[in-house]
């Protein structure tokens, strides 16, 4: 780690669920149902509620016919990172892509994972990836080592020459792995995300980028300026990010956190879904409890 707060966030804490506005609910379904394999688990109105097989809410998504792509620069969700439990399903998702002809915008070995790249019909980016064990994580004097090599897509791809499985959606044991966000200023969203909240800041990419976790993580909150830089939040009618939640194991962990947040003088809301916050761009954050991360890390 590059740095430790004097605060720090409850290392079980883990990211929950992206919200997102859609324009058109139809159209965004037909893609996270039929092409990325996800279910739905609660549908009201304008608003669902989307998880992977036997797996948590990972995604919501509210209607609204007249939001529109903003046409300038903007802060907001640069992609949300869906982590799946094992290589081979990472293969079985490409692979799926693959077949419903979507196409691919990137893939990459990051050393600690590997990942492939889109997005979804309204251009919400989405990383789909595995992680390495944490034992074969590189470092370097201490520090995590991360990169961007080339996937090695044949040896993914080896892994499907046995599989005679059909085509069940993403399967159980699939979550929200990390949220990588645009941000006007890396140094203010930095003092959020480790002064404030309470990460550790792993590491960076020279000036523009940034990466956050909790509990040892390659990162669970990614920061960029890299077409944001100085940039407005979207407008509020806008298709994009709503927000992100981040799950705490604890009420005693949240009223910690809810405290430092009023402290450093950030406006702290409550809502249905728990306590919302702004970080310094405008990237709406959700703050919850889930027991069911008591005693893990």
């Amino acid at each position: 780690m590059l740095e430790r707060t004097e605060a720090l966030i409850h290392p079980a804490t883990l990211p929950g669920l992206v919200a997102l506005t859609v324009p058109n609910l139809e159209r965004s379904l037909q893609f996270y149902e039929a092409g990325l394999g996800l279910q739905v688990d609660r549908h009201q109105g304008r608003r669902v509620t989307l998880h992977p097989h036997g797996g948590r809410d990972l995604l919501e998504l509210v209607e609204k016919p007249n939001a529109v792509k903003p046409a300038g620069r903007t802060t907001g969700l640069y992609h949300m990172a869906i982590l799946l439990p094992s290589r081979l399903d990472l293969a079985r998702a490409l692979r799926r892509l693959v077949q419903i002809r979507w196409p691919i915008e990137g893939a990459a070995d990051h050393l600690v994972s590997e990942a492939v790249y889109l997005s979804d019909p309204d251009g919400n980016g989405i990383e789909i990836y595995r992680d390495r064990p944490r034992a074969e994580w590189p470092y370097q004097a201490g520090q995590l080592q991360m990169a961007s090599d080339p996937l090695d897509v044949q040896g993914l791809q080896s892994e499907l020459e046995n599989d005679l499985q059909p085509w069940y959606g993403l399967p159980s044991g699939t979550v929200l792995g990390h949220v990588h966000l645009k941000v006007a200023d890396i140094p203010d969203a930095e003092a959020f995300y480790t002064r404030v909240l309470g990460f550790d800041l792993v590491t960076r990419y020279g000036p523009s980028a940034s990466f956050v976790s909790a509990g040892g993580y390659h990162h669970h909150i990614g920061l960029n300026t890299w077409n944001s830089a100085g940039a407005p939040p979207a407008p509020p009618d806008a298709a994009g990010l709503r927000f992100f939640s981040l799950r705490l194991p604890e009420q005693t962990e949240l009223a910690k956190l809810a405290d430092r947040i009023r402290q450093s003088g950030t406006t702290l809301e409550e809502n249905a879904q728990g306590l919302l916050v702004h970080d310094p761009s405008g990237n709406g954050i959700v703050l919850c409890i889930d027991p069911d991360l008591i005693g893990t890390r």
